[in-house]
This record gives C-alpha cells, sequence and structure tokens, in this order.
C-alpha cells in the first residue's frame, strides 16, 4: 500500500474543507497536532471555501476545547505578509480565534495594513483587547 505524502494529505484536507466536511478535519487535527503546522499552508488557498471551513475548523477545536491550537501560530502568522488580502485578514481572524498572546502585537501590526478590510479586522481586534 502507498503511503500518503504530506502534500497530498494537505491537498486532501483542503479539498474536505472546499465539500464542506468540517467534522472529519476536525477529528483529525484532534487526533494529531503535527496538522496545526500546516494551518497556514491549509489558509493559503485560492477556493473561499477552504479559507471559510478553517475559520469553522478553528471556531469547532475552541468549543471543544483543543489545547494545541496554539501550535498554528507560526504558519499563520506567517501568512499576514501575504501579498493576497482576504489571506492576511482570515489569517488575522483565525489568530483571534485562537487568542494567542501574540495576538495583540501582530493585530497592532495590521493596523497600517493596506487593504481596509484588514486594518478593520486589526482594529476590531486591538479594541477587544
Amino acid at each position: 500500500m502507498k503511503e500518503v505524502s504530506d502534500g497530498e494529505l494537505c491537498k486532501v484536507i483542503k479539498d474536505f474543507l472546499e465539500m464542506g466536511h468540517v467534522d472529519n478535519i476536525v477529528a483529525m487535527f484532534d487526533r494529531d497536532c503535527r496538522y496545526f503546522q500546516w494551518t497556514g499552508a491549509i489558509l493559503d488557498d485560492d477556493r473561499f471555501a477552504v479559507r471559510l471551513g478553517v475559520l469553522v475548523l478553528f471556531e469547532e477545536l475552541l468549543a471543544r476545547g483543543n489545547s494545541s491550537m496554539h501550535l498554528a501560530v507560526p504558519s499563520l502568522a506567517a501568512l499576514l505578509s501575504s501579498d493576497n488580502p482576504l489571506v492576511r485578514g482570515e489569517a488575522l481572524s483565525v489568530l483571534a480565534i485562537i487568542n494567542d498572546p501574540s495576538l495583540g502585537a501582530q493585530a497592532v501590526t495590521m493596523l497600517d495594513d493596506s487593504d481596509p478590510q484588514v486594518r478593520e479586522i486589526a482594529e476590531d481586534i486591538v479594541k477587544s483587547l
């Protein structure tokens, strides 16, 4: 039996999120914390349904009290310098769900973003701190 590569599995996760099978992905993240390091790669997708799925995934993980969500922070923080403002804003939104201690500093750096929607997300986060 052929072993599935990390790249192939990451693609499957994206495809499942696009199809709305978030529960399957939640179960995967609950069982194996290594997937959290892939969060940035999963979120950095052209498909709106995939990016939305990541937000839903983290909302569900938060509701379940998953204690490993902080492992996604480095991969999400890297997306804050993405060329795509949608990706920057959604990365910031997922970071807000995680509520990592670094969130305040990250949100402050995004207050001067070139995109008004990203700035608005950052402003909302800063106000809520």
